[in-house]
């Protein structure tokens, strides 16, 4: 019985190898890159004999890092609680409560999944000009913050839609009212799903390029993703700096990922099992 099981495993084992060696080696390309001396156009993946850890603190003055990461550290703080907090609300309704015209909202929803980012930029210039949010980071919160709606309702109704409606009937027999369930039973159990949606959130609104560019004019309010152009011109040949300066830029992404991966893992596994 071990045998067969071991003989089971080791392709899956293999095949999950292989899966996990092609998704680091760009990254150790790009660190030994961004090790060797400036001026040089690496080639491959090589272990310098001389690294040049300097080159990350040079990329991070060239590229002005200090005040993008406060920049995108706001809009990440504007931007995830607050869909966090609508996407659950409207899951909660849509999922478990019985509300007039709810499915024509969802529909509409969905229609917003299907629109592509590109299509909406330009509109949304002109409406965040006709506010006077324009240039503002504000202006950048509520757009992404509108733009992630669709994505998380859809996100938070289907795991609402999953929980069953029992808990709902007894927390009614015990007194507890909407308002109420939803605090004390229902939003408890949708830790898993909100942690994983919180991840996709940063993930979306850290890297956000187009958006930000568009909406402000100011680069020292963009997000870090806009850091890239500090190296256009004088810098754009410079292979060594621009690794250095994306390695940097990933780096958040990379450590929120690795610290709540098992929060994300936990939903997609019960979404898996419940569907």
């Amino acid at each position: 019985m071990s045998v067969s099981v071991i003989k089971d495993t080791a392709p899956r084992a293999l095949l999950l190898t292989a899966v996990a060696l092609l998704s680091v080696f760009p990254l150790l390309s790009m660190l030994s890159a961004a090790l060797q001396p400036q001026g040089t156009a690496p080639s491959g993946l090589a272990i310098p004999a001389d690294p040049q850890w300097h080159n990350f603190v040079d990329a991070w003055n060239v590229a002005n890092l200090t005040v993008l990461l406060r920049s995108s550290v706001i809009l990440v703080l504007g931007v995830v609680p607050a869909t966090l907090l609508f996407a659950a609300l409207a899951g909660y309704a849509l999922g478990q409560l019985k509300i007039r015209f709810g499915g024509l909202f969802f529909v509409l929803l969905l229609f917003g999944l299907t629109l592509p980012f590109e299509v909406v930029v330009v509109p949304l210039y002109y409406q965040m000009q006709s506010l006077g949010l324009l240039n503002t980071q504000l202006g950048l919160i509520l757009a992404l913050i509108g733009l992630n709606m669709p994505f998380a309702v859809y996100w938070m109704r289907a795991h609402f839609q999953s929980v069953p409606i029992e808990l709902g009937e007894a927390s009614a027999l015990d007194g507890a009212g909407p308002w109420r369930a939803f605090l004390h039973v229902q939003l408890p159990l949708a830790g898993p799903t909100l942690a994983s949606l919180g991840i996709l959130t940063f993930l979306g609104t850290w890297n956000q390029f187009l958006l930000a560019i568009v909406l402000i004019d100011d680069p020292n309010q963009r997000t870090m993703a806009g850091a890239l152009q500090a190296f256009v011109g004088a810098h754009s040949t410079n292979i060594v700096l621009l690794n250095a300066g994306a390695l940097l830029i990933m780096a958040p992404t990379i450590l929120v990922f690795i610290i709540f991966q098992r929060y994300f893992i936990r939903a997609m596994l019960a979404g898996a099992v419940k569907g």
